[in-house]
């Protein structure tokens, strides 16, 4: 590879953060149209690291480009959220009962750190550290574990899902109640209380069910009908 080639391709992969941080966040609402000349003048690049980022985007769903026509930021498909809720319900319950058997007491102070950060990041109000201290939370439990692999491959399926999380916690929902139930999962793992831990695993997964109808009325144009 030369250092054109070195170049395009780094560029291409800050874009490519950038546009999804933008996108995950809801800092580019679903519906949104954006254009290749856009994103470059934003990000002061040429538009071949940006049209490659915008197809990268395309293939994980956060992007739709209509060709002649232009892109739009895609919007929330609720089939997509609830395969993603049901994949990740049922191996996370199957996760935390293995958590029960054996589980790194080295993993479990980190378990513990982060559950403290999520109760300062609810008294801040900060939903954007809550919600990537809530990502680390489960992606710990999977890798203490062993079962980092199967965690990478949820995230291939885990866009819509976490979409929508995002948005739950933008709109002040049920903080202390994702807070309380993770405390209350490391409590049954460090109990060896397998029941208690799949139990709480179920009802942590099954919040997104909840909220869904509260958000589809606050946000009714952030939903593909």
């Amino acid at each position: 590879m030369n250092i054109t080639q070195s170049s395009i391709r780094s560029a291409r992969d800050q874009v490519y953060y950038w546009l999804k941080e933008d996108i995950m966040k809801f800092r580019l609402i679903p519906g949104t149209h954006i254009s290749e000349k856009e994103i470059s003048e934003k990000y002061e690049v040429s538009r071949t690291p940006v049209r490659e980022a915008f197809l990268q985007l395309s293939k994980e769903g956060l992007l739709e480009i209509y060709p002649q026509k232009g892109t739009r930021v895609s919007l929330i498909d609720l089939d997509l959220v609830e395969e993603a809720r049901f994949m990740r319900e049922n191996l996370e319950k199957a996760v935390a009962e293995l958590a029960c058997r054996h589980f790194p007491e080295q993993t479990m102070i980190e378990l513990e750190q982060n559950v403290k950060m999520q109760e300062m990041s609810i008294d801040q109000k900060n939903y954007e550290s809550l919600f990537d201290l809530d990502e680390a939370f489960h992606s710990m439990i999977f890798e203490g574990c062993r079962k980092a692999n199967i965690w990478s491959a949820i995230q291939q399926m885990n866009v819509p899902f976490r979409r929508i999380r995002f948005l739950r916690l933008a709109a002040d929902f049920n903080w202390d109640t994702i807070y309380e139930q993770h405390a209350a999962l490391i409590e049954a793992i460090k109990a060896h209380q397998p029941s208690e831990a799949r139990r709480i695993a179920e009802e942590h997964l099954k919040l997104v069910i909840v909220d869904k109808e509260m958000l589809i009325e606050e946000f009714p144009g952030y939903f593909k009908k």
